[in-house]
């Protein structure tokens, strides 16, 4: 997947932003998908549903 596409700006920003315990607690499979998905699944929303902003 990571040849494939550019990691989005955006994401990559937020990513970035992210405590660092958050970012360890990602497996390599939740980080492609936060990089790259069109959809999270269920489980990323609940490891990052404190850091998303609702409109």
């Amino acid at each position: 997947m990571k040849d494939k596409k550019k990691i989005d700006k955006e994401r990559k920003m937020a990513y970035d932003a992210l405590p660092l315990n958050v970012k360890e607690s990602l497996t390599e499979e939740e980080k492609e998908l936060f990089f790259y998905a069109e959809q999270w699944p269920d489980s990323l929303f609940e490891k990052l549903e404190e850091f998303i902003i609702k409109e």
